[in-house]
């Protein structure tokens, strides 16, 4: 076991792990702590606890101090910093005539770089760009292509739901999402309805995707043959979240064909039982004796041409035969 702490840099950015190294941060609100692109000023939101080996990213870095004054000030200051640098770029973009969107500037801590975030549709030959931003701000420079959900995170903005977007204000990474959610949960799979403003997917598809997959067990498919309390019925369509089924009823039946109700009944899906076709018992037993009869039947034919090759033993002659009778 490790014991740690959680460090934010962005707000609903991902948690970090690092070391306190000793250092009492119990009552800390932000730390300074060494990362693999130096020295950076986080927000503690997770305090000191243990954990195994396994959920740590090698090598663990350590906690530096805890921010004081003068720190915060620096950081402050890094922020004010932030526009004069993104108005510097987007003239710098403009005169190489690059196609690129310039999303957000970062300074590091120490000012030892300067980070500009931009999505484009394909590659940018951005060289020259980043020798005259590194001649004007004289340090390093670091230009870091984005996606268009990171884009979102970044710029912030309202929902199709009427809030602020969760990716930009406490949805701390982006996990996976796929159509097949939408499906489960009986959405519209029109692309404009179920995509957000990054016109990817919607991360709320995955909050109550597994709701829905454990109300949907025992829930039966539309244009399915159920038992219900009044007789056999036919299902015309399911409401998960209510586990309600709607179906009409079986009110005549002749050589298989079906004559169904015209009003649509609504039961609770605890009153309704599937009807399942039973499989043959032993089944596996069966297709094993058929399968060895097979084989009897097949043995008679292939035995003579097996012993085609085999010599047969000399009888007795015809002659001899006669004799005996005799």
């Amino acid at each position: 076991m490790v014991t740690v702490i959680g460090v934010r840099f962005k707000k609903a950015g991902k948690i970090y792990y690092f070391d306190p190294d000793g250092i009492d941060t119990s009552e800390a609100s932000h730390v300074i702590v060494e990362t693999a692109r130096g020295i950076e000023f986080g927000q503690l939101v997770v305090g000191e606890k243990q954990i195994t080996n396994d959920e740590i990213v090698s090598p663990l870095k350590k906690v530096l101090r805890v921010a004081t004054d003068e720190d915060v000030t620096i950081h402050e200051e890094n922020q004010g910093k932030k526009q004069a640098a993104f108005d510097t770029c987007l003239e710098k973009i403009k005169h190489h005539k690059l196609e690129m969107k310039l999303i957000d500037v970062e300074y590091t801590f120490d000012n030892n770089k300067v980070i500009f975030y931009f999505t484009s549709d394909g590659r940018v030959d951005f060289r020259e760009l980043v020798k005259d931003l590194a001649s004007v701000f004289r340090t390093r420079i670091e230009l870091r292509q984005i996606g268009v959900r990171d884009e979102a995170k970044m710029m912030n903005g309202i929902g199709t739901c009427g809030k602020r977007l969760c990716c930009a204000n406490w949805l701390g990474d982006f996990e996976p999402v796929s159509i097949k959610m939408a499906k489960d949960q009986n959405l519209s799979l029109n692309p404009t309805k179920i995509s957000g403003i990054c016109g990817r997917l919607m991360c709320c598809l995955k909050y109550e995707h597994e709701v829905y997959l454990e109300l949907k067990k025992g829930m039966p498919h539309d244009g399915e043959t159920v038992m219900t309390p009044e007789g056999k019925a036919v299902v015309m369509s399911t409401q998960t979240i209510r586990e309600q089924v709607k179906v009409r009823l079986v009110v005549g039946e002749e050589e298989g064909n079906m004559t169904l109700d015209e009003d649509i009944t609504v039961y609770r899906k605890s009153d309704i039982k599937r009807l399942r076709k039973k499989k043959p018992a032993h089944k596996g037993k069966d297709q094993g004796q058929k399968k060895g009869q097979a084989e009897e039947e097949k043995s008679p034919k292939q035995n003579p041409k097996n012993d085609q090759g085999q010599k047969k033993e000399p009888g007795p002659n015809k002659q001899e035969t006669q004799n005996n009778k005799k």
